[in-house]
């Protein structure tokens, strides 16, 4: 369970920590690119600029040093020569340079060349803004140069630099529009550098309009395959923008060229973003992967550092309430060893009042048998020595010898060194003087007889325990009886216990009275010794547990059996200790 939790805990984290560097690598790789795109950009538009520069200053040194300088009436020889000079040092940036008055006729022109016929430029749109801005430099965007004719039959893609200009000719002045076509390849080489990748992302150029002056589909846009968000670029100052064009979420970089109010766009669809990050996302996932190789390991070591300890607690403790008593473990950390050593404590703390509770029970044993055997009535001796007594005054001599050492044996046995356990073989003993006693005293008024197995008599028995159930037989049973009453004593192993049995033929008792004669009721009344069948059944269970004891059979008129059932115990002197100190009851629980 400490595995698992700490697991989901860690998984959790892991994941979450995952997700918040993804996010993390996902915004700065955006950001990164975002940045190279504009450094891209701005390195791209330097370049233009420096080319459109270039330009400004062919159309200044051309007005400046040829048409300012010049009359085209006189000089026409000097203005081609310089005409001439510029464009064979610029002939790599330039297609044409013209020279138009005001209606719209050609000056001069370089390389020399025959115009086509009646092109009309007043109508071209790069003379009419020259025309309605004449303050202002003109650029135009791409199209076909078609003035002149120069034989070879090609055509050339050109961007306009157009300007009004004052000439003099023949000393009058006048005004005109000079016109530079630029080559249209050079600006389309260095889009084309910078739109190398073919991982979606593009760069376009477009004028202050939304005019398109490159595009890398410029064909699909002219056909309308393809819509670009041309104008909505043209209106942005120069930054980062996201927008959504034809359901597709992008980010729109737009950098401004001086002088001419073009726009450079780059365009970074959010696929680029997620092309990038794919090796982010397997680097995450295979990190991810081996914190988690690496936390299960840990959880593992921990859980078990956790666990173990408490687990061999719990053994320990299971073991001692087994009754195995093994040392309760201490170990682990100081919690766990703490709470080990407080069990341990308690355990000690539990046996040491067990122990005193059994000796106080074993003593409070002792104390009940010495009390119920204190219960012996004097008076049956009373009546034995008036009976001696009566028999020497009578001079029966012989029957006086035989009563006092009867009586002797029986205190020799009742007194037994102060022991409360002896062997079987005294106690019946103990019982036959007992009763040759009686018989003189009721003057041989009842018989018995004793039938026991003399394999039993070394076995083990409370004392004084025949006494009162045949004080109890005379008394209760054959004393009120017409003819000679008959008294039975037997003795026999049943299943690993002995039974010894007082039976009578006296006038027996109703089974309500035999409920309650081993209860100490007080509706029963107690004659002869004194001590009772409530005595003698509790002694037997003090000493030999409560499944031992008393058992009383009788029917009225018939008579009565009473029983002692005690285990099966050899006498020896080791086990007349335990007996005594009531210990084989809790041995055998």
């Amino acid at each position: 369970m400490i595995m698992l939790v700490f697991s989901a805990i860690s998984f959790f984290i892991m994941l979450f920590l995952g997700v918040c560097m993804y996010a993390g690598f996902s915004a700065t790789s955006r950001q990164e690119i975002t940045q190279s795109t504009q450094k891209l950009m701005e390195q791209t538009g330097e370049n233009l600029e420096d080319y459109l520069v270039r330009m400004r200053q062919i159309s200044d040194a051309v007005y400046y040093n040829v048409i300012k300088e010049n009359d085209f009436l006189g000089q026409d020889k000097e203005i081609q020569q310089g005409m001439n000079l510029l464009y064979g040092a610029n002939r790599d940036n330039l297609r044409s340079i013209a020279i138009y008055n005001d209606y719209g006729s050609l000056m001069a022109a370089e390389p020399v060349a025959s115009q086509k016929e009646d092109p009309d430029v007043t109508r071209q749109g790069w003379y009419k803004r020259a025309v309605s801005e004449m303050e202002n430099m003109h650029f135009s965007t791409p199209h076909i140069q078609n003035l002149f004719d120069d034989n070879t039959l090609r055509y050339y893609w050109v961007i306009s630099l157009s300007r009004v200009v004052e000439f003099t000719e023949g000393g009058d002045p006048r005004t005109g529009v000079l016109l530079v076509d630029m080559d249209y390849s050079n600006i389309s080489r260095m889009m084309n550098q910078i739109n190398a990748s073919d991982n979606g992302q593009y760069f376009y150029l477009c004028d202050s309009n939304g005019q398109i002056i490159y595009h890398t589909r410029q064909m699909q846009i002219e056909n309308g395959i393809f819509r670009e968000n041309s104008r909505r670029a043209a209106g942005y100052k120069d930054g980062v923008y996201d927008e959504i064009s034809e359901g597709e979420h992008r980010k729109v970089i737009v950098n401004t060229i001086s002088y001419t109010g073009w726009k450079l766009v780059g365009v970074i669809p959010y696929s680029v973003f997620n092309h990038g990050m794919f090796n982010i996302r397997y680097f995450i996932i295979i990190l991810m992967l081996l914190m988690a190789m690496m936390l299960v390991v840990i959880n593992q070591i921990v859980s078990d550092r956790i666990s173990s300890p408490i687990l061999k607690l719990n053994d320990s403790v299971k073991e001692y309430e087994a009754g195995k008593h093994p040392q309760i473990y201490i170990g682990g950390s100081m919690e766990i060893r703490h709470l080990g050593d407080s069990i341990q404590r308690s355990y000690e703390r539990i046996d040491l009042l067990m122990r005193r509770i059994v000796m106080e029970q074993n003593e409070r044993r002792k104390s009940e048998l010495a009390a119920l055997q204190s219960q012996i009535n004097p008076h049956f001796l009373y009546n034995a020595l008036d009976s001696i007594t009566w028999m020497i005054e009578g001079e029966r001599n012989d029957e006086a010898v035989f009563m006092i050492s009867q009586l002797a044996k029986l205190f020799r046995i009742s007194l037994s060194k102060g022991r409360t356990v002896i062997c079987i073989g005294d106690e019946i003993q103990h019982a036959q003087s007992y009763m040759n006693i009686q018989k003189i005293r009721y003057k041989k008024s009842f018989t018995f007889e004793f039938d026991v197995d003399t394999s039993i008599y070394s076995c083990c028995i409370v004392k004084l325990v025949l006494q009162p159930i045949l004080e109890n037989a005379i008394n209760y049973g054959i004393s009120g009886t017409e003819d000679n009453g008959e008294i039975r004593v037997t003795g026999r192993k049943e299943g690993g216990n002995i039974v010894l049995s007082v039976i009578d033929n006296g006038i027996g008792m109703p089974q309500e009275e035999v409920d309650l004669l081993l209860t100490d009721s007080k509706h029963i009344h107690k004659k002869g010794s004194g001590v009772g069948l409530v005595n003698v059944n509790n002694r037997i269970k003090i000493l030999f547990g409560k499944e031992y004891g008393l058992t009383v059979e009788s029917e009225p008129d018939e008579g009565t059996a009473v029983s002692i059932c005690i285990p099966e115990v050899p006498f020896t002197q080791e086990n007349r200790k335990v007996i005594e100190k009531g210990h084989l009851f809790s041995e055998q629980k």
